[in-house]
């Protein structure tokens, strides 16, 4: 008879070096490595075709790496709480491994449900960290060296074999429209897997990442010198504490090194490892405070714009036609990659939310259907620090003409994503409406006035801030979510890097 089984249940974390739930799971016994597709978080409105196109691949190749441990991966179909009380009822479970999840508000339901369940039928669940995030965190105090020491562990190997369980294991993850997902095209979308994953983090490290510092605010440059690899984060195909450890051996090697370069890319690769630091940080904030994914952080800021979203104006925005090429050609970008860089994010966000004055509940769920790369523990704290609803950090309303002229001053991005701007002249590139020949062009006037939307929205933030009930709020806030003064960690080989606290930087949605 076998023994119960420990069941390592994969969620985002679809890679078997450095899983130290599926390392530990296998040294006290037979291992079921499962991954539940659960129809219920695919129904969920923050869920697209493009991110379960790019979880597939992912799963294809975690398959491949299992099968010669052993055992293979098995796939079911159905909510998490029904398929373990079915292994269960069969087998029965030892032990349940995973690594602990910052997700969305369904998982978060969910893992209290498989939590009651694991209780009521005995059953322990073992959740290991994943990131740098702590569970039932009592300070921020101190919270940065715990995230060093945790990446300075040594990285997990994944065991030498798994025990043989027989019998046919259901394996084939279905189909996006099994699913009930929407067409999804992203042409240009990022591949799945963790050998791709690995090949962007070398990429980045031996050559694309030397003007990272530089060229990561403009989308001209930063498809080719962004790290680009935040979906392979966020799904799990290589471990944060892999690309730390990856990042501070090679900024050793530049601590000596004479190549006319050093000098970029140790500015470049410093930025880097910061955000590494953001990346879970931002994470911290959903995993303390979960409600702020559909609630104000400062709910002084609740009835200040409209419950539901302007129609038009939200569909514009959605479609890339608001009238502004430079914000237009970036949500166009986005559609076709599933990715785009901090700064555009940020820009995209700040619109709809200032601008167009929608509820950031609406035009953030968009977003996070567009990013192959959604994490929710980013995302959601992101798009409410873009949208001023967070009563601590700067008002940052960025001014699409102005970006523009910034990070495509000729238009070269403009006239990728919007042909029909594409006998504009190089001066109008940006607004097209003041040239002579506009009536012309089959492509909108801007939905709104650029500055008038600006100073209104500035205005109405300014006056509630100015409210004294506003700032004890805001003074808790901090005390709970704010980053705290630190140092980057001696481990990446040099001395320390006085890094400013991740609120008062301009962050990506994204790791970047």
């Amino acid at each position: 008879m076998t023994p119960p089984l420990q069941v390592v249940w994969f969620k985002r974390d679809l890679r078997v070096e450095d899983h130290r739930p599926l390392a530990l799971a296998a040294r006290a016994g037979p291992v079921l490595p499962l991954y539940i597709v659960e129809p219920g978080l695919w129904a969920q409105p923050d869920a697209s075709g493009r991110q379960w196109a790019f979880a597939s691949e992912c799963l294809e190749e975690l398959a491949t790496r299992l099968d010669p441990l052993g055992q293979p991966l098995c796939v079911e179909v159905g909510e998490a709480v029904d398929v373990l009380g079915r292994i269960h009822d069969r087998f029965g479970i030892a032990t349940l491994w995973s690594h602990e999840e910052t997700g969305n508000g369904w998982t978060y339901a969910r893992d209290l449900a498989v939590s009651a369940w694991a209780r009521k039928a005995g059953i322990r669940w073992r959740e290991e960290r994943q990131f740098g995030v702590i569970r039932r965190l009592k300070s921020r105090n101190g919270w940065a060296q715990a995230w060093d020491r945790d990446m300075s562990q040594p990285v997990t190997p994944p065991p030498r074999e798994l025990v043989p369980l027989g019998g046919d294991w259901p394996r084939r993850p279905p189909s996006a429209q099994d699913l009930g997902l929407a067409p999804d095209p992203c042409p240009h979308r990022q591949p799945g897997g963790r050998t791709e994953g690995l090949r962007v983090l070398e990429s980045f490290l031996s050559g694309r990442g030397r003007d990272y510092r530089k060229d990561m605010s403009s989308p001209l440059t930063a498809f080719a010198s962004s790290s680009l690899l935040s979906p392979h984060l966020a799904w799990g195909t290589v471990s944060m504490r892999e690309v730390a450890q990856a990042t501070w051996a090679r900024q050793r090697e530049l601590r000596t090194s004479s190549a006319p370069d050093a000098g970029r890319w140790r500015g470049s690769l410093s930025s880097f490892s910061g955000r590494q630091h953001w990346h879970c940080h931002f994470m911290q904030k959903l995993e303390d405070e979960p409600r702020i994914e559909f609630e104000n952080l400062h709910r002084a800021y609740d009835g200040v714009r409209p419950d539901v979203s302007d129609p038009d104006r939200l569909e514009a925005w959605r479609q890339g036609r608001t009238g502004y090429p430079f914000l237009d050609a970036c949500m166009r970008a986005l559609d076709a990659h599933g990715w785009i860089n901090f700064r555009m994010r940020a820009m995209l966000m700040s619109f709809a939310s200032y601008h167009l004055w929608l509820p950031w509940r609406d035009s953030g769920l968009h977003l996070a259907r567009k990013f192959v790369d959604y994490e929710p523990g980013i995302h959601w704290p992101q798009v409410q620090m873009q949208s001023g609803t967070t009563g601590i950090n700067t008002l940052r309303i960025y001014n699409p003409v102005k970006q523009g002229h910034d990070q495509d001053p000729e238009g070269a991005f403009v006239r990728a994503w919007i042909p029909e701007l594409a006998t504009v002249p190089d001066a109008f590139i940006h607004e097209p409406w003041r040239w002579e020949g506009a009536a012309g062009l089959a492509y909108p006037p801007p939905i709104v006035d650029n500055a008038g939307a600006m100073r209104a929205a500035r205005e109405t933030l300014h006056a509630l801030r100015r409210d004294r009930s506003h700032k004890g709020a805001a003074r808790a806030i901090v005390n709970k979510h704010g980053s705290r003064k630190t140092s980057m960690p001696r481990a990446e080989g040099g001395r320390r890097t006085r890094v400013r606290p991740a609120d008062q930087v301009q962050l990506s949605l994204d790791f970047g």
